[in-house]
């Protein structure tokens, strides 16, 4: 039995009551990003038998009292409340409007009962904030967007936070990370639940791959949580970024905070949650990156302009954290913005190039919601602005063997 499959039966062995495996309910609130909220209801909600694709039964709910007010002015209707969550296998939290501000208590006692009686707990994105406000996540791994990792890492101290994972299955609490990995762990959950077949058909249907490789590390970008502005280690964090062509170690930033190495550790990871030699490599990757990007210094240089010390270092760390080398990142980055921005350039490249690891996850991500049948109400609040987004679909070789960018329960 794969490793699949056994999650999967020993997650419908334990539901109690009610609640059958079939049945996804998904936890919508108000000030919710509705890309983010309308992810889960395509996966889930739209009927694909002749694709293929097993149907569930959806369950939309509002976790506070509606009308439930969304990006765009919109305003959302769900069809149930809270108490048709007792007859989910699956409880979806796509999003969560501020990751300061506390979740209602009735939706938060609602997920740890279905917690207790076997069901299944996903939160997407900015929903890792509720199941880590319900206690669903102490003592587990868990990731959300790598802007807001160090913001959780810091709230919910018992959470182990990775900000490098595009979803974390952690059996039966998962995680994803932003809004193209929340369709990443969908994807995984319907794979889980009825085997690769399934999953790759659904994902043809939404034209995505069906696994994507690699991380959030190539999304990350130098910004830090806002929290840390007015803590000391602010300057010496600043310095870093700003020094990153020099060759310096974690020692020297704990003595210019004069702190020993064991605290600067201990103060640095609870600012960001990340250990400070991680996020230095992790800086250095990203200049790189931007070198690669933006310059024609030879792979060497590169190295030697983002505080490496050989280019065999840069190599191994580019590598473990874009699954790239830095001569092929560049390749691909060039390959993907032809110069002179001919429309004859770019549709060579989409007729006859593979699309490299993390190319066009924008598009990807927005190919995801499509329109569809939706059992949510939506009706535009009067002045709002409703924008149309044209996009093109993007070819996607079947088949293709790739490394999954998730972490999943031994």
């Amino acid at each position: 039995m794969s490793q699949d499959s056994a999650t999967a039966t020993e997650a419908s062995r334990k539901l109690t009551g009610r609640r059958r495996r079939e049945v996804v309910a998904v936890l919508l609130f108000s000030g919710g990003p509705i890309f983010e909220s309308s992810i889960p209801l395509s996966v889930f909600g739209i009927d694909r038998q002749d694709a293929g694709v097993p149907r569930y039964r959806l369950l939309v709910c509002g976790g506070e009292e509606g009308p439930l007010r969304t990006t765009g002015g919109l305003e959302l209707s769900a069809p149930y409340g809270l108490e048709a969550i007792s007859r989910a296998g699956t409880v979806v939290v796509p999003a969560w409007r501020s990751i300061t501000s506390p979740p209602p208590a009735e939706a938060l006692d609602a997920l740890r009962r279905a917690h207790e009686e076997g069901a299944r707990i996903v939160g997407l994105c900015t929903g890792a904030f509720v199941l880590a406000a319900a206690g669903l996540l102490d003592g587990r791994p868990a990731t959300t967007h790598w802007m807001y990792a160090p913001t959780l890492a810091k709230r919910y101290p018992s959470v182990h936070v990775d900000p490098r994972e595009l979803f974390v299955d952690d059996g039966d609490v998962l995680t994803s990370a932003g809004t193209a990995a929340g369709i990443d762990l969908c994807l995984h959950i319907v794979r889980t639940d009825h085997g690769t077949e399934a999953a790759g058909a659904l994902a043809r249907r939404l034209v995505v791959p069906p696994r994507r490789s690699g991380g959030q590390e190539r999304y990350l970008d130098r910004s830090l949580p806002e929290e840390i502005g007015s803590d000391p280690l602010a300057e010496v964090v600043a310095w870093a970024l700003e020094h990153l062509h020099e060759q310096f170690d974690v020692e020297t930033l704990a003595a210019r905070a004069y702190m020993s190495r064991r605290t600067f550790d201990r103060r640095f990871r609870s600012l960001t949650g990340s250990a400070p030699l991680q996020w230095l490599i992790t800086q250095r990757v990203l200049q790189a990156q931007r070198l690669l990007e933006t310059s024609d210094y030879s792979v060497d240089e590169v190295a030697g302009r983002c505080g490496f010390r050989s280019p065999v270092a840069l190599r191994g760390h580019f590598r473990r954290q874009l699954g790239s080398s830095p001569a092929a990142y560049r390749a691909a980055y060039r390959a993907r913005r032809p110069q002179g921005g001919a429309l004859e350039s770019v549709t060579t490249v989409l007729e006859t190039s593979v699309p490299t690891q993390g190319t066009g996850a924008s598009r990807r991500a927005a190919a995801a919601s499509s329109p569809g049948p939706s059992p949510v109400t939506a009706t535009a609040a009067p002045g709002a602005a409703v924008d149309r987004l044209g996009q093109g679909p993007e070819a996607y070789a079947t088949g293709r063997p790739a490394l999954p960018g998730q972490r999943s329960a031994p």
